[in-house]
């Protein structure tokens, strides 16, 4: 995800945090430092970290039950309206969809128990303006149980709606399911939204928008995977391409991207023929208004690039075409490239099947 860097791994996953995750601590920090000085503003920073390492252990609840049924997470990111496990595809199944929505909410009800039974809950009804250090565990006990209750609610993109989404598909298609839960997310964020404008709360509204915005994007999504479906990857590749050799120079390759309307070029040796990776446009930017200007397309390309073969199922390449992937290049026996798939590609592709399925 754009504007997020790693901290490290957990359980395999790449742990990351969105940038502007630290523009909530400042807030926080200093809505705690006014409310009781430079006590209340660690106090308000500690009670937003351990909220969050409760989001962290609820997105890997959903990671570590995808892993049991092949599924890989790449990575887990912390947003500041809470967190995103990334996984490499949904499971289709409806049991496995339901067992992996509901991981996440049932480590929350874990820790709501262990916490509870531990300190129990007196404390819980402290107005957050007082809280202390004696009463943060009853406090994140409550606030565990509420992202439970929350996440459970039966529209998209939260937990609850991938169950709906699931239960519906076992008698409609996957793709009206799909809508039907996106369509229930929208509703509750527009009610959301009406509702933080009406009191004046802009996390609300952010929350809301994110719902809205996620859920299109998932009906969006399972639109486009299932048109994949009944496509192979030679449906999908551009065929007609310029290719630029590993020893060209960015002068080279500057003019190809003038000539052309490509966002990245095929680099393949002229010697073998093989394919070598690709060189994008804003790598090419990037050397160009570097101090240093390398010289050479293979000092800039890149060198890792999803590899798919003629026949294979569109969707998939699609679940390689992972965000910051160039393209999917479709090579033949001795890596020898036929075309390449890109993500603007797809979509024209998915608009004029639709169109001619409409």
């Amino acid at each position: 995800m754009a504007w997020s860097f790693p901290i490290g791994r957990l359980f395999g996953s790449e742990l990351r945090v969105h940038a502007t995750f630290f523009l909530l601590i400042a807030w926080i920090g200093v809505s705690g430092y006014f409310a009781g000085g430079v006590a209340g503003a660690a106090l308000y920073v500690l009670y937003i970290l351990i909220l969050f390492a409760c989001v962290v252990a609820h997105e890997f609840g959903h990671a570590l039950v995808a892993r049991r049924f092949g599924i890989r997470t790449p990575d887990v990111t912390l947003l500041p309206i809470g967190g995103l496990a990334r996984l490499e595809r949904m499971p289709e199944k409806p049991s496995e969809e339901i067992l992996v929505a509901l991981a996440g909410p049932a480590v929350n009800v874990v820790i709501f128990a262990v916490l509870a039974l531990i300190f129990g809950l007196e404390a819980a009804a402290t107005p957050l303006t007082e809280i202390s250090l004696a009463t943060l565990p009853s406090q994140i006990a409550i606030l565990n149980l509420i992202l439970a209750i929350f996440n459970l609610l039966p529209a998209f993109p939260m937990d609850g709606g991938r169950v709906l989404r699931a239960l519906l598909s076992l008698t409609t298609d996957r793709v009206r399911a799909t809508r039907i839960a996106a369509t229930a997310g929208q509703v509750l964020a527009f009610g959301m939204g009406l509702f933080g404008l009406i009191y004046g709360n802009p996390m609300l509204l952010l929350i809301a928008f994110f719902i809205f915005i996620a859920a299109g994007s998932e009906s969006s999504d399972e639109q486009m995977r299932e048109v994949a479906r009944r496509m192979m990857a030679r449906d999908a590749m551009i065929t007609s391409f310029d290719a630029l050799a590993p020893d060209d120079g960015l002068d080279t390759a500057s003019a190809a991207l003038i000539r052309t309307t490509q966002h990245e070029f095929p680099v393949i040796d002229p010697g073998s023929g093989r394919f070598e990776g690709f060189l994008t446009r804003d790598a090419l930017f990037k050397a160009l208004a570097a101090p240093e200007r390398p010289r050479r397309v293979a000092d800039i390309m890149l060198h890792e690039v999803p590899r798919a073969s003629l026949m294979e199922g569109l969707d998939t390449v699609l679940a390689r075409m992972q965000p910051g992937t160039a393209a999917v290049a479709i090579l033949s026996e001795g890596d020898r490239m036929i075309g390449y798939i890109t993500r603007e590609n797809v979509g024209e592709l998915m608009v004029v099947a639709n169109a001619r399925r409409g």
